[in-house]
Formats: structure tokens, sequence, C-alpha cells
């Protein structure tokens, strides 16, 4: 029996040193720009940029070829950091006007319990079990809208989120509709 010990205690050290000379001889260094434009993008992973979550859309961004504009959840905030730290010109959004943050509200008298929703959600911020009733985790919910659309009862409604300290922004100036003061001579 001590044999069995002393055996398996030189087959976990012999393992472990394998393994610890793998993990520093064959590491892969990450590309520190796809680092630093991911840390830019909302984490909303959401893919209406075309790609599957904001890791691929920022390896793509680092790689070259790939608009800065795409990023709909980040809107024009993500479009001037990423124009900042790439050295680039922003460009206006590639998804039109900017919409307002939303969240995804479940009309529980009317869910069925299909589980469409929690499948389609990108980061698990719908909660329930098959045929049970479905709600939404306000807090986890990135207003992505890609739960509205499986959802066979349509019980599912995007919701505006009330602006408040974190969420408010100027808006933009519009041009006076009124006379114009025109200078010149007196």
């Amino acid at each position: 029996m001590l044999t069995a010990i002393a055996a398996f205690a030189l087959l976990a050290t012999c393992l472990g040193l394998l393994l610890g000379y793998a993990a520093i001889h064959f590491r892969v260094e990450g590309d520190p720009v796809a680092d630093r434009i991911d840390a830019l993008l909302p984490q909303t992973q959401c893919g209406q940029c075309g790609y599957p979550g904001c890791r691929p859309y920022a390896q793509a961004i680092a790689k070259g070829g790939v608009a800065i504009n795409k990023c709909a959840p980040g809107g024009e905030t993500v479009i001037l950091a990423l124009a900042d730290l790439l050295g680039k010109d922003p460009l206006p959004p590639a998804a039109g006007e900017e919409k307002p943050r939303a969240l995804a509200v479940i009309d529980e008298q009317a869910c069925i319990g299909c589980t469409l929703c929690i499948q389609a959600c990108p980061v698990d911020a719908i909660l329930g079990a098959a045929k049970q009733m479905h709600t939404v985790i306000k807090d986890e919910c990135t207003g992505c809208e890609l739960c509205v659309a499986p959802c066979p009862m349509t019980c599912i409604e995007m919701v505006p989120v009330a602006a408040d300290q974190r969420t408010w922004k100027w808006p933009h100036p519009t041009s006076p509709s009124g006379p114009t003061l025109q200078l010149g001579r007196l």
C-alpha cells in the first residue's frame, strides 16, 4: 500500500513539473491592443456589430480593416474612446441614431415558460424554468433585444430606462428657428 501511495505521489509530482514547464514554455501572449479595445466595449455580447461578442469584435478591430463604429450599445461614447485609443478619426454610428438604453420586461401573465428567451439572452439576465414564469434581472439586462424575437407569445417589451446621473447626456444643440443675429455694420 505504501508503494502505491509513493508511486502516485511521484506521478503527481512529475505531471505537475511537466505542466509547469509547459505553462512557461508554451505560453501564448494575448494581443494587448485587443485587450485594451475589449476593455472599452460595453460587454453586452449582443452581436449587433456582426460578431458573436465583444471580444471577437475587439480582435477584429485590432487586426485592422473593421470600422470602430459598429457597437450600437456603446454608441458615441465608445466610438470616441476607440478613436482616441487607436488614433483614428471618429465615425458616425453605423447603427444610425443612438437609441436610449432599454430593459426587457416580461409580461408574466402571458409568459408560457418556453425558455426561448433564456436561451437567447447572452448575459443570462432572464430567470425562470421550463413551463414556469420568467422574469428579467434588471441589473444584468444589457438591452440588446435578442430575447424579443424568439418569444412566441410576444410578452417581452423593451422599456426605456429613466435617465439618471449615470445615463443622462447633454442633448445636441439644434439650429435656432428664430431670427439670426447678423454681425456687421451698426
